[in-house]
């Protein structure tokens, strides 16, 4: 089981793309797995056959633990009883095995950057990364592919299909009709979520009432939610700021902003501009704990807390956050929040936060208590930005006025994070984004 991210311990396998006694190429899928942040792929690291798997669907295995056999010297492979092939098995692994498996870094779901022709599906049919890269490389249409028998698992598309086409292509040839494939059963192991120490409440029904199972991603963070909250003791400060002079600012230049960069400038990158330059104050905060250890992270890494539209969520991150202009951060955020929507992120681009940030006011709400995503120590919610009146102070003396003003709310852990620390934290990004400069230019 390959390693995912410094936070991932274990995995979900989905499902199985390969049987027992199959061969399977060198870097085609075979399996799909998931853990709390992300599906994704594993592929063969080798030729050769599948031997034995060492784990069902539905099973969660820890990272590093071997998940599979394939034989590489060509191993014989009797027909059992029930008519499936059935290879023998070495009654020990190599030691070698577990190391050999916990190299390979899984590809998600989505295409590799195009060499040539770029590939888009728009259909439900599902073409691994490897296939889209090789139609890719060979110029293959997205019709083209469409049209392409698949001898995999449900009538998928593999390497042997996709190069077989290149070559009937190259020499001039017509690729046959697809043929008809029987899919493969639906597993019908039920995802185990990780043991929680909550014991169930039973709950008697009555009425009109609808029973939804929860998805396997809703599971898997109400379990990282429950973590969360028995790791760590919460507590919450808030502060409201006067944002006046930084909503002038983006009204007077979102316009002129987005012809010339071709993007939409949100309040999004001025929070996490303003977070960034805060924990470069305060670095205890961008920390993490491991037993009584607090290891302090150099690297700036904020988590920008993404709705998808099944509304679950998602924490994309803006690496080295403090490093990048208003630009570069506006750039991510935008390009991260779409292909998060998209369901088109890489593994490692949801890995490595060391602060995250929520916006509760883009759903209306004025503040929230957001819960920490561990092993972080802090995380921030911004509330709704509105028109209230308030005190101005001038030095002809005080007066009242219209002014914009929201809520920022930090949730931290109170065995590494006191009070000071956390309200300071949280006061001192209130005062940077108060201290807007209107006559900024980008």
């Amino acid at each position: 089981m390959p390693k995912m991210g410094e936070s991932v311990h274990e995995a979900t396998i989905i499902r199985w793309l390969k049987n027992e006694g199959e061969s399977v190429d060198a870097d085609e899928t075979l399996l799909e797995i998931a853990t709390d942040k992300v599906d994704s792929e594993v592929p063969s690291t080798t030729a050769g056959i599948l031997i034995k798997k060492l784990f069902n669907d539905g099973d969660v295995v820890q990272v590093g633990a071997v998940i599979a056999i394939i034989s590489t010297d060509g191993a014989s492979v009797s027909a059992s009883e029930n008519g499936h092939s059935k290879a023998e098995i070495p009654t020990t692994a190599p030691k070698a095995a577990a190391e050999s498996f916990a190299a390979p870094v899984p590809v998600m779901n989505v295409a590799s950057a195009p060499v040539g022709q770029a590939i888009v599906n728009n259909g439900s049919r599902f073409y691994s990364p490897l296939v889209r890269t090789i139609a890719s490389t060979e110029g293959v249409l997205q019709s083209e592919l469409d049209t392409i028998p698949g001898t995999g698992a449900e009538g998928r598309v593999t390497k042997k299909d996709i190069l077989q086409f290149v070559e009937v292509k190259k020499k001039g040839g017509v690729a046959s009709a697809p043929i008809a494939h029987t899919a493969a059963p639906t597993p019908t192991t039920v995802l185990k979520p990780a043991p929680t120490q909550v014991t169930p409440v039973s709950t008697s029904l009555s009425g009109d009432v609808e029973i939804v199972e929860m998805d396997r991603m809703r599971k898997l963070i109400a379990d990282h939610m429950v973590m969360s909250k028995q790791t760590s003791p919460h507590v919450t400060s808030y502060v409201e700021a006067d944002v006046t002079n930084m909503v002038m600012w983006r009204e007077r230049i979102k316009k002129s902003f987005e012809k010339r960069e071709n993007e939409k400038i949100t309040y999004t990158p001025l929070f996490i501009e303003a977070i960034a330059r805060a924990i470069r104050d305060f670095p205890m905060i961008n920390v993490s704990v491991e037993g009584t250890k607090i290891i302090i992270k150099k690297n700036i890494n904020i988590g920008m807390a993404t709705a998808l539209p099944s509304g679950n969520l998602i924490v994309p991150v803006i690496k080295n956050a403090d490093r990048l202009n208003l630009i570069g951060i506006t750039k991510a955020v935008n390009d991260l929040a779409n292909r998060a929507r998209q369901n088109k992120l890489q593994p490692d681009e949801i890995q490595g936060g060391t602060y995250t940030f929520t916006n509760v006011g883009s759903f209306g709400n004025v503040m929230g208590t957001p819960i920490i995503n561990q092993p972080q120590v802090a995380i921030m919610a911004v509330g709704a930005i509105r028109k209230k009146p308030a005190v101005i102070e001038t030095p002809q003396g005080d007066t009242i006025g219209i002014r914009h003003m929201m809520f920022l709310s930090m949730s931290y852990d109170h065995r590494v994070v006191d009070g000071s620390l956390g309200g300071t934290f949280i006061r001192r990004v209130a005062d940077y984004l108060e201290q807007f400069d209107t006559n900024r230019e980008i």
